[in-house]
């Protein structure tokens, strides 16, 4: 079934690495937006990134990623990469009507985005084993809250410590881990 997805960029902002993830998805029969937080900047490193979202502001980001979906139906999949898998972890949360959520390169506790209870949306969660930006407790205290829901939540961990590793204009990238990563998503979507 086709969905419309949401796909969040990291702290890299609206790479190259994005627009394909995106086109991967609509090849598969979906239909996909890619708001841009960061103004059209791109970054380089995660540390140059980072001064970008420190310079808007978390309060900022929630409401640009509020607004990226305000004309958006309800019925939506959304997915984030690193930064950008806190707004797709909240909207999937908070916005009545979502269909999923795919988290790539981290998930933190319900309870940091406000919330006490995951609704029934289906989580899939993508990571490298070693990654220094990931915490596995807050993921795996994550991924209890979902179950709790009564709802899937596939994690899945890739060798490695990179943390942007489907990025391939990055320093990071994984091939191997990136088709991995694509193929178990295109499952995860045809499964909704």
């Amino acid at each position: 079934m086709s969905q419309v997805i949401v796909v969040f960029h990291s702290v890299l902002g609206l790479r190259p690495a994005i627009h394909k993830f995106a086109e991967y998805l609509r090849e598969k029969g979906h239909t996909v937006y890619t708001p841009d937080s960061f103004d059209g900047e791109t970054f380089n490193t995660i540390d140059e990134g980072i001064k970008k979202r420190d310079s808007l502001g978390i309060p900022e980001l929630i409401n640009r990623a509020w607004a990226a979906v305000s004309k958006l139906p309800t019925d939506v999949v959304y997915a984030g990469f690193s930064l950008g898998a806190a707004p797709a972890e909240l909207l999937a949360a908070t916005r009545v009507g979502a269909r999923g959520a795919i988290l790539m390169h981290g998930a933190i506790p319900i309870q940091m985005i406000g919330v006490g209870q995951w609704p029934e949306v289906p989580v899939q969660i993508h990571y490298s084993v070693k990654d220094p930006w990931v915490d596995v407790q807050e993921v795996k205290s994550f991924s209890r809250s979902v179950l709790a829901s009564k709802k899937n939540c596939e994690v899945f961990e890739y060798p490695g410590e990179g943390h942007l590793f489907d990025d391939d204009g990055g320093t990071e990238y994984d091939a191997a881990s990136s088709t991995q990563m694509r193929t178990r998503i295109a499952g995860f979507l045809k499964g909704l």
